[in-house]
């Protein structure tokens, strides 16, 4: 058995399984025109098991979203081997941030809470009017602390003043951030505080923003372990996986997975969001040194080639901004094939993947599915006009109004 075997089989998980169901979405033209920012111009359809007139076009869907009722996506991903590692610590409370909407801060909240921790989460701005989405998860599973903007701005400053007023001097903390965990004696501010008094000792740990380490790279190598494995993708087919990318961990732990498992003919394809290309190529060489160093392998980061291409949305703009269509084109694409996308991460991934597979690229190419959908609730609020029906409803003529509801039915 070779190191990475040993590693992939280590045997405890936050995943029972790495497997993932994986749908096959055809699509089709409309009309003549053609155009991978408008896809109000393709119908789709959702499992075609081969090519028709009507369907020339078709892609997969590793559904990620489905893995778990809150936590699906890449963010139990992340923190498939992550979680296991915190429980072999002993720790009990586990500090992390993000912004008010935050699915990674959402995802720990109801991990800890699974597993027996306290999640400590610090989120960037003011408490919303009406708690929802990702916000009220992590309202209801975790600890929320609401932290001014400009306080948020210095992330780790902010951490480690908060980890001063809660931190246990007689035990280190434990800190997961970027390609590094290190662990740090705390001297407690003269604010310092025991949340929650009569639990005994208490051992902390500190997530980055995103959750991006290199200890969270190791659930993607486990999912491509298995694709390699699964009949519907071949180990010398030529494939390429798109994925969105906010800290980029995703599209570089499956990327690092192809690497180590010698499958030359895949590639990754990660479509920034929150970056620039210098800014994902940094995290690149961070996160897989990072990995490298803490599992001790051989190859460096440098000798390491990945077959990872970074690749601008088709739309280029700040992050969270949406275009006029973008949320009516989720709503179709629901509609049409069963998956719900959101605008801001999972759509960018669908429309380059439109692409890749109109110009036949690739043998075989395929989304990853990172999850999303309680953003929707969050849209909602600040774009209610894209989600209100523009239609009254028309009841059906010569109903017997009586009749229907002595069936009990409305």
């Amino acid at each position: 058995m070779s190191s990475l075997d040993a590693l992939l089989e280590r045997g405890v998980w936050l995943l029972e399984t790495p497997c993932s169901r994986i749908d096959t979405v055809g699509f089709a033209l409309k009309g003549c025109e053609c155009s991978f920012q408008d896809l109000s111009k393709f119908d789709f359809c959702k499992n075609v098991t081969s090519k028709t007139e009507k369907e020339p076009h078709k892609f997969r869907v590793i559904r990620d979203d489905l893995l778990h009722p809150t936590l699906g996506g890449n963010k139990i991903r992340k923190l498939d081997a992550v979680v296991p590692f915190l429980k072999d610590e002993e720790i009990t409370d586990v500090v992390t941030c993000g912004g008010c909407q935050s699915a990674h801060a959402a995802a720990v909240a109801v991990a800890c809470a699974e597993h027996g921790m306290s999640a400590h989460l610090l989120l960037r701005g003011e408490k919303i009017e009406v708690t929802t989405g990702y916000n009220l998860i992590s309202e209801v599973y975790g600890n929320v602390v609401y932290v001014p903007r400009t306080e948020y701005a210095d992330r780790q400053k902010m951490l480690s003043s908060h980890m001063e007023r809660v931190a246990c001097p007689e035990e280190p903390v434990l800190w997961l951030n970027g390609n590094s965990i290190t662990r740090e004696t705390i001297t407690p501010s003269e604010s310092s505080k025991l949340l929650e008094p009569g639990r005994g000792r208490r051992k902390w740990a500190v997530l980055g923003e995103g959750g991006a380490s290199g200890l969270a790279l190791l659930g993607f190598i486990r999912l491509v372990r298995w694709l390699s494995e699964n009949e519907v993708f071949e180990r010398d087919d030529k494939i390429k996986i798109v994925v969105d990318s906010g800290t980029g961990t995703s599209a570089i732990g499956l990327a690092l997975g192809i690497a180590l498992l010698g499958l030359h003919q895949w590639e990754i394809v990660g479509v920034m969001l929150s970056g620039s290309r210098e800014y994902y190529e940094r995290q690149t060489k961070n996160l897989v040194t990072g990995f490298l160093q803490q599992f001790r392998c051989d190859q460096s980061a440098e000798a390491l080639s990945l077959n990872l291409v970074w690749e601008e949305r088709k739309r280029v703009r700040r992050f969270g901004k949406i275009y006029g269509g973008e949320i009516g084109a989720c709503k179709s694409i629901a509609r049409q094939t069963g998956i719900l996308l959101d605008p801001i991460y999972t759509l960018a991934a669908w429309e380059v993947a439109i692409e890749l597979s109109w110009n036949e690229t690739a043998d075989k190419v395929a989304i990853l599915h990172t999850g999303g959908a309680l953003g929707l609730f969050g849209l909602a609020q600040t774009n209610p006009q894209e989600f209100s029906q523009t239609r009254e409803y028309a009841p059906p003529k010569q109903l017997s109004l009586a009749r229907h509801t002595k069936s009990g039915r409305s």
